[in-house]
């Protein structure tokens, strides 16, 4: 009776800091200027993506030659491009689709990231080839890796979040992997390998919790630059194929006509610019959040 009622209370009090700790993490976001305004931005960008349907009045890619080039108006917000297509519908659209893309390049790169950079930090031998790798793909400009993993798949929108995988993975599993040679080193994990405790539970059990912060805040950035890069291969025509919405094809549709229609660029561009910006100022913020030696976020 006594071992239970010990176990009650020491159940009580995990409880009881699990909540603090959370309480914390609020009070201290909530003091962060950056990650506030960072989520904020994400929000708007967010319901964009899904009221998408909801919030045009036009089709993307309904062609009306006799409203070519109109400036924006009360009909047409953003203006029309050089085809009659209404300009705000295409970058709501364009949105939505860098949005996927990023997320599903974020998502794909942490996946791989983790499991590479972990295996690599335990393993010693598999470190050694799966780093050289590493390096090897991260000594190309990532937008030139990008653009030769295109020509060599073809313009799609999956392939642009394959290309853009390969090219980011390198780097959340560099960083996952500096978090877990550290924690490798701890006692607690050192003792488990000396009493032959399964590799796999130790690598997923004890070891990749506690790389979880620093990589979510990477996938941020990952997140913000897979479209800037999904948009310039867009632009360069090697990313998503014309006439879908993409924030890089608009642009490109623009770079035309920039002093007739200025609206053509502008609104894209200040798209990208936002979005990316959200992203950061987020990741910056949530870096400073769940660093406990930053003094930003005290």
């Amino acid at each position: 009776m006594e071992a239970t009622a010990e176990q009650t209370d020491k159940l009580k009090l995990q409880k009881e800091m699990k909540k603090q700790q959370r309480r914390m993490m609020r009070k201290r976001f909530l003091r962060s200027r950056m990650a506030v305004t960072g989520f904020i931005i994400l929000l708007v960008a967010t319901l964009i993506t899904l009221l998408a349907p909801v919030i045009t009045s036009h089709d993307p890619l309904q062609v009306e030659p006799v409203n070519r080039l109109k400036a924006p108006s009360e009909e047409h917000i953003f203006g029309t491009d050089d085809l009659g297509r209404d300009v705000f519908s295409r970058v709501v659209y364009g949105i939505q689709e860098s949005m996927f893309v990023g997320l599903a390049v974020a998502f794909v790169t942490a996946v791989l990231g983790i499991i590479f950079g972990l295996y690599s930090a335990y393993y010693r031998t598999l470190d050694h080839i799966l780093m050289r790798i590493n390096d090897g793909l991260m000594a190309f400009p990532s937008i030139l890796l990008a653009i030769a993993i295109m020509a060599a798949l073809g313009p799609k929108t999956s392939n642009v979040i394959i290309a853009l995988s390969v090219v980011y993975t390198p780097l959340i599993a560099r960083v996952v992997r500096s978090a877990a040679l550290v924690i490798k080193e701890q006692t607690y994990i050192e003792a488990m390998r000396s009493l032959g405790g399964n590799s796999n539970r130790i690598i997923w059990r004890h070891i990749a919790p506690n790389t979880l912060s620093p990589l979510l805040v990477q996938a941020t950035f990952v997140f913000a630059m897979a479209i800037i890069n999904e948009a310039m291969l867009s632009f360069l025509g090697a990313g998503i194929p014309a006439p879908e919405p993409s924030l890089g094809n608009i642009l490109y549709d623009g770079k035309n006509v920039i002093t007739q229609a200025w609206w053509m660029t502008v609104f894209p561009g200040l798209a990208v610019i936002l979005i990316t910006l959200g992203l950061n100022m987020f990741g910056d913020g949530m870096r400073d959040i769940l660093d406990p030696h930053s003094n930003k976020s005290r």
